[in-house]
């Protein structure tokens, strides 16, 4: 009998520990989770999923808009964002717009351990620091799903979640008639600002939503910017920024990077949240 019960009393504490190093519950402060914007009249019209071929038409349309948009890259989902030496990123950010992690491989960050988390993390950032030079502030999880583990991550890789508002539902079933149509509703209840998602990865979001959108946008009076703002200090999210070293704690060679903090800074000192 009290062998039986010390077989069970070591099971249950190897259990216990056996949980806590596979999945530690809190480590330390969590990042901050941005699911709107604060800045009155804007519109961010965000991407996700890509890098990918649709990219070049939604830029040039955006373009032509005067307007830039925030894309969430993975490293290796619909293609490798190392493919033709990392054109299609580099492509977007000399054009101007927002990069933003979306992890390397998009998996639900939720069903991950801390170090599975971290390597989705690091692996992205990676490749943006060898294409662009460059590391991201913001991280958009992959189906806007998150736990305090996936905070505290990001908190330590001094970055911030960044969902969304409003889903034109292009990933989702939604037809580009539905799409355009969840955009006219939108600004019939005249919100104040949009956070929008949408995915380069769909043909028609390129080809037909985005077009529809932007006039519709524009023609109700807001301004298309990106999730850091025109000017990467005047945040239309109201996020204000500094620069910060990540130290070893992670076993990486100090990393350079932008992160939140309270204070507004000078105008012209950042580019798109990102540090070259």
């Amino acid at each position: 009998m009290k062998f039986s019960l010390s077989i069970g009393l070591g099971f249950g504490i190897l259990s216990a520990v056996h949980q806590a190093c596979a999945r530690p519950s809190r480590r330390g402060p969590l990042a901050t989770v941005y699911t709107s914007c604060k800045e009155p009249n804007t519109a961010a019209l965000t991407f996700d999923d890509g890098p990918w071929l649709y990219m070049y038409d939604i830029s040039k349309t955006l373009v032509a808009a005067g307007a830039r948009a925030s894309f969430m890259v993975n490293g290796n989902n619909y293609d490798c964002i190392y493919d033709d030496n990392g054109k299609r990123l580099k492509y977007l950010y000399e054009k101007g717009h927002h990069i933003v992690s979306h992890t390397w491989s998009h998996p639900d960050l939720t069903t991950l351990s801390w170090d599975e988390i971290h390597d989705q993390m690091w692996r992205v950032e990676e490749a943006m620091q060898k294409i662009l030079g460059v590391t991201p502030a913001f991280m958009r999880p992959p189906y806007g799903n998150y736990n305090d583990l996936v905070r505290e991550a990001a908190y330590v890789r001094n970055q911030s979640l960044v969902l969304w508002d409003f889903d034109s539902g292009d990933s989702t079933g939604s037809t580009p008639e539905q799409s355009e149509a969840a955009y006219q509703d939108l600004v019939n209840s005249d919100p104040i600002n949009i956070l929008a998602l949408n995915h380069e990865t769909v043909e028609t979001t390129a080809h037909q939503v985005l077009p529809y959108a932007i006039q519709l946008l524009q023609s109700r009076g807001y301004k298309l910017v990106t999730v850091p703002g025109e000017s990467g200090y005047d945040s239309l999210c109201g996020i204000v920024q500094r620069t910060f070293v990540i130290q070893n704690a992670l076993g990486y060679p100090p990393t350079r990077v932008l992160v939140l903090q309270e204070s507004r800074i000078q105008p012209g000192t950042v580019n798109n949240l990102l540090l070259l």
